[in-house]
């Protein structure tokens, strides 16, 4: 089914630990994340005006829009890193907007989420970036946390490099870390900030390569935002498109393009 507007158309820093056996997201028949009237402005530039979106577990959603339109903004009331002015965000059937901190960092490890430009920790090697989140956080022993490391840098293809520091490291390589990282605790949901920009086509070919690789492994939901067409045509499932404020429309990549809105004909038809 197609949305445009309301119609329907036919067509961070946490705390606590874990056990290895509690690292799995929560699962449910419900959805994953659930946004609705949400809602944020800075100043008097109203950003999100009134969003309404749902996720099911093992959905992959790309959210498009021009600069900022809030996309980005959207991932961070997510996770908790900054507050809607109005509206419900709910995580896993959890409400995310009247969490206490202890609680959001606990939902908070059931989220995975790669940066825009990997945040990588400068001084740690690879191997030490994602070995953190496991070490803080859950119960394993030193062995475990190796195995687990070496597990995720070699379903990203980076085994071969645990030792170097992120600026040995190309940034598609980083971007591998840091989606190994943000796999680390086998979250239900993962966030992607713009996870081919500044690469060339190859390479973002292959970051795409990747996701589909990870989404066919794990049961999660996933939100991309991106500004490369050819990455939500590749990997998403279902499209959102963001304009002043509200999901213009959403739908499959096919019906976006096949759409008669002007604006959403325009932003389909220009350069990726």
């Amino acid at each position: 089914m197609m949305h445009v507007g309301r119609e329907v158309l036919p067509a961070v820093e946490e705390r606590g630990a874990i056990a290895p056996e509690e690292m799995p997201g929560v699962m449910s028949d419900a959805p994953a994340v659930v946004l609705r009237g949400l809602r944020k402005s800075f100043g008097s530039q109203t950003v999100l005006d009134g969003i309404d979106l749902t996720v099911k577990s093992g959905e992959t959603l790309a959210m498009l829009g021009r600069s900022g339109t809030g996309k980005s903004v959207l991932l961070k009331l997510i996770i908790g890193l900054q507050k809607p002015d109005s509206g419900s965000i709910c995580v896993q059937e959890q409400e995310v907007t009247h969490l206490e901190l202890d609680a959001m960092n606990e939902l908070r490890k059931r989220m995975g989420f790669l940066f825009q430009h990997a945040a990588l920790y400068d001084s740690l090697t690879v191997e030490q970036n994602i070995a953190f989140p496991l070490k803080r956080h859950t119960k394993m022993t030193e062995g475990e946390r190796s195995d687990r490391v070496k597990e995720l840098l070699a379903s990203v293809g980076m085994e071969g490099d645990l030792k170097k520091m992120p600026s040995d490291l190309s940034g598609g390589m980083q971007k591998r870390v840091g989606l190994a990282r943000a796999l680390a605790l086998k979250p239900g949901v993962l966030l992607l900030d713009e996870p081919t920009a500044g690469l060339d086509p190859i390479t973002s070919g292959e970051i795409n390569d990747l996701i589909l690789k990870v989404q066919e492994e794990h049961d999660m939901a996933s939100i991309v935002v991106t500004h490369d067409l050819h990455s939500a045509k590749t990997i998403a499932d279902r499209i959102a498109l963001l304009h002043e404020g509200n999901v213009l429309i959403e739908g499959t990549f096919k019906e976006l393009e096949q759409s008669d809105n002007k604006f959403v004909s325009e932003f389909m038809k220009r350069d990726s």
